[in-house]
């Protein structure tokens, strides 16, 4: 691809005309910014996000690489290995022709029950921090693709989350919620910041002067783009004041002529108009050098390097938090019993905009079974169900050619639709049973249609099957012909679409095992339903099935099975049911009688190891039970590979944790300010957020934030501090004492001897993973920015202060410690970056 011809800025202001100037400042659709051809401004097109690269379609998408969930890549602690993901991101966003990428999230986990908490790195600013430059710099200078960090600030929960108002005092945004976007600004200089949707402290994040340009442009000086987050601009001159440059999604609600009477009426100045133009200008310089194509064609790069890479990261984002008696590495001449519902579902990725359609997804018992010469000495029982939604029937229906997947087909009336009494005016396979039509363009541009989704269904066992609908429009399923769900009658408002849909409607039916099935939705668009919103135009369709089963039974059948064998795995954990975008958690147990079904296998098999599969917290009543636990994430194309490889010791585990694991919910520290009350969330734990809380308040977690074992042993030794003029080095000696060769991941935190107000009693600041054989030690040397090691926020004098005072460096390894001193002879105040 020829690179676009650079613009010259200040010529093409000039050549601009004001309705020009306006129509640049919003995209025209959900992934499109506004081109002028006749001053060559390309259009741009950008994706989602955290996890790569979807493209630019909800209804059937274009597959793609799905890279590990936000708390896994925090959980590798490698920013080298970030890099190297964010290349490939970047590559995929070009074989989607796309140049902006709108991730990464640096949001703060303020509690286990946040619906995003999974998207983001970590509870710590800095490790967020840190880990997300990484991965823009492999975006943007691997690449040239721009990098979008988000959401600019405080959007740390997903209730009421457009009209909160997050109350957090000055020194905790300083100190923790806007660091990590600091750290990134200074480290990476991403192209594009997007703000959030909620409030903070009384003004929407897309309003907020004082955020935007006082401190973003302001104080750190950066130089970039700031756009939406989607439908969060609010206001027409208030959001382009503050300094956002980009409405998204198009076409605009605020902008367009409403923003040209603001012009005239003088309630925005030309000269502001000018500065959001230019902003969205130089994004458009920066990214011209990839010569993308309006209209490029989405394209797939399932390359075996890519394969390879997601499952190294995600291996190594596994961490190990237990492992009594050497359970683990299994041995694989052993006998095995995979046990637990997420064994033979691929739980790659969480909901909302980190989900997409991936190349593939290796589940755990795929994963564990390739490791296998004899399928014999596989036994398997799925133990009890963990979904909250009927699981989707994708892989499990056909067409009428045979093709895995079903046929979305378009009718010209819902007679046509219902009998088959007319052609379709459009039909096309997807491969998912869960469709989101927002994009869908009807043939003949209707906003009113109806639908039918088919397919083949043949049950592997006889049994009672239950089958469920949740939709956002109306929805009928037909079973060889015969309505068995009726989600059109009688709605009920739910979660799903966001919040615009209805809760899912279910019904059962028995059928026999090899006989096929017809299933049939028949489907209306929103504007059918009595309970439509005005959301959007086209709506969604979701289609979920599962055998009934006697869970005291399979409870009994799988301790029966794990007595036969010599070690025993059991797959539990969450789903996108749980966590996902447009809601949070209700609880932070597992879900189910998972709790059960642990403690009931360990009692009759010491040597069983659990393999959690969740983006947050959760409780672990039988901890005492077992003999190991994985904390496995989301863990992308590759799951089911990455875990088997640690499972059977062909990968050492190095993963160390990057938030705290509670024993409880109600031991957390947001656990009585977490949800809108009237409006508003109070950030009452103020700094002592994560382990800072843990630590100060001497309560016992499950999982202190930086554990993590290793088949190996490592030792620290020889730890070395000193300042040197602006920068304080750190040395510690890391020795693997061990029989295998492994990684460890070394932890530099500080802790000020008397501080002038009150301050957690550790805080992280700086860490390097490293690669150490098995007999050999290596010298570890991290080097620290003095300003950034020792200072806390100032809230009278409005800036940074380090004091002088004797502080302790502390290197740990998430299991040893040890401890030296310095001193920082004068105080200091500073601001910037």
């Amino acid at each position: 691809m020829a690179p676009h011809e650079q613009l010259d800025i200040e010529a093409t202001l000039a050549e601009l005309t004001v309705p020009e100037k306006i129509s640049l400042l919003a995209g025209t659709d959900f992934w499109h910014t506004q081109g002028i051809p006749r001053l060559s401004i390309p259009v741009l097109r950008m994706s989602d996000g955290p996890n790569g690269i979807r493209g630019i379609r909800f209804f059937s998408g274009v597959p793609a690489a799905c890279f590990p969930c936000g708390t896994a890549l925090g959980a590798t602690w490698d920013g080298p290995l970030l890099e190297k993901a964010g290349k490939v991101m970047g590559d995929e966003a070009i074989a989607k022709g796309a140049v902006i990428i709108l991730g990464p999230t640096v949001n703060i986990q303020r509690s286990p029950l946040g619906g995003r908490g999974f998207e983001s790195f970590s509870e710590d600013p800095y490790l967020s921090g840190s880990l997300a430059a990484a991965e823009i710099r492999g975006i943007q200078n691997g690449t040239g693709v721009a990098a979008t960090i988000k959401h600019f600030v405080a959007n740390d929960q997903e209730h009421e989350r457009s009209a909160v108002n997050s109350i957090v005092s000055d020194r905790a945004l300083r100190e923790i919620y806007l660091l990590p976007f600091q750290l990134a600004v200074r480290d990476a200089k991403p192209a594009a910041i997007m703000t959030a949707y909620n409030k903070l402290n009384g003004t929407h994040c897309s309003e907020h002067q004082g955020l935007l340009k006082g401190i973003l442009r302001g104080e750190w000086g950066w130089k970039g783009l700031v756009m939406s987050d989607w439908f969060g601009t609010y206001s027409t001159s208030a959001s382009i004041n503050a300094g956002v440059d980009l409405e998204m999604p198009g076409p605009t609600r605020f902008r367009g002529t409403n923003l040209g009477h603001a012009i005239f009426s003088k309630k925005l100045k030309s000269y502001v108009l000018d500065e959001r133009v230019k902003n969205v200008l130089e994004l458009v310089n920066r990214v011209a050098p990839l010569g993308m194509p309006e209209n490029a064609k989405e394209e797939t790069r399932n390359t075996p390097k890519t394969a390879a890479l997601l499952r190294k990261i995600a291996a190594d984002s596994i961490v190990l938090l237990k492992n009594e008696n050497n359970v683990l590495p299994f041995d694989k001449n052993k006998k095995i019993a995979i046990v637990g519902p997420n064994a033979k579902v691929a739980t790659y990725c969480g909901g909302g905009s980190a989900s997409l359609a991936p190349y593939y997804a290796i589940t755990p018992f795929e994963g564990i079974s390739a490791k296998y010469s004899n399928p014999a000495s596989i036994s398997y029982s799925v133990g009890a169900y963990s979904h909250e939604l009927l699981p989707l029937l994708d892989g499990q229906l056909k067409t009428e050619d045979g093709s895995i997947g079903w046929m979305f087909r378009v009718f010209p009336s819902q007679d046509a639709a219902s009998t088959g009494s007319a052609d379709p005016i459009d039909e096309v396979f997807l491969r998912s049973t869960n469709t989101f039509l927002g994009d869908y363009k009807h043939p003949q541009g209707a906003g009113t249609f109806y639908a039918t989704f088919e397919g083949y269904f043949t049950p592997q066992v006889d049994g009672i099957y239950d089958f469920g609908i949740a939709t956002a429009g109306t929805a009928y399923l037909y079973v060889d012909n015969k309505v068995l769900v009726d989600n059109a009658t009688n709605q009920c408002k739910g979660e799903y679409f966001f919040g615009h849909g209805t809760a899912e409607v279910s019904n059962s039916i028995k059928l026999k095992a090899g006989t096929t099935y017809h299933l049939k939705v028949l489907w209306g668009t929103m504007s059918t339903s009595k309970i439509y919103d005005g959301s959007s135009e086209n709506g969604a369709l979701r289609l979920g099935g599962a055998l009934r089963i006697d869970e005291d039974y399979e409870i009994e059948r799988a301790k029966e099975i794990a007595k036969t064998v010599d070690q025993v795995v059991l797959c539990v954990g969450l789903n996108q049911d749980w966590e996902s975008e447009g809601y949070d958690r209700q609880f932070m147990d597992l879900p189910g009688r998972l709790d059960e079904l642990i403690t009931a296998v360990a009692e009759v098999n010491p040597n069983i190891v659990v393999v959690n599969q969740s983006g947050t917290p959760v409780t672990m009543p039988w901890l005492s039970k077992v003999a190991g636990l994985l904390q496995a994430w989301y863990g992308g194309n590759e799951t089911g590979n990455a875990i088997a490889d640690v499972l059977f010791g062909d990968v050492v585990p190095s993963g160390k944790l990057p938030l705290s694991f509670p024993v409880l919910n109600e031991d957390n520290p947001a656990f009585l300010n977490y949800r809108s009350e009237r409006g508003r969330v109070l950030y009452g734990e103020d700094v002592y957020v994560g382990y800072r809380f843990y630590d100060k308040t001497k309560k016992k977690v499950n999982f202190p934030f930086g554990y993590g074992l290793s088949y190996t042993t490592f030792e620290l030794s020889d730890i070395i501090a000193d300042i040197a003029g602006d920068t304080l080095t750190v040395r510690v000696t890391v020795s693997n004492v061990g029989k295998v060769n492994g990684s460890e991941v070394v932890q530099i935190y500080l802790s000020q001897h008397a501080p002038s107000i009150n301050r957690p009693p550790k805080e992280l600041k700086g860490y390097k993973k490293i690669a150490v054989p098995s007999g050999d030690s290596e010298l570890v040397e991290i080097a620290i920015p003095v300003k950034y090691a020792f200072s806390f926020w100032d809230e009278e004098r409005d800036a940074w202060i380090c004091e002088k005072d004797n502080y302790t460096i502390t290197a740990s390894n998430g299991t040893m410690t040890l401890k030296t001193y310095v001193n920082v002879e004068d105080t200091m105040w500073w601001n910037g970056i």
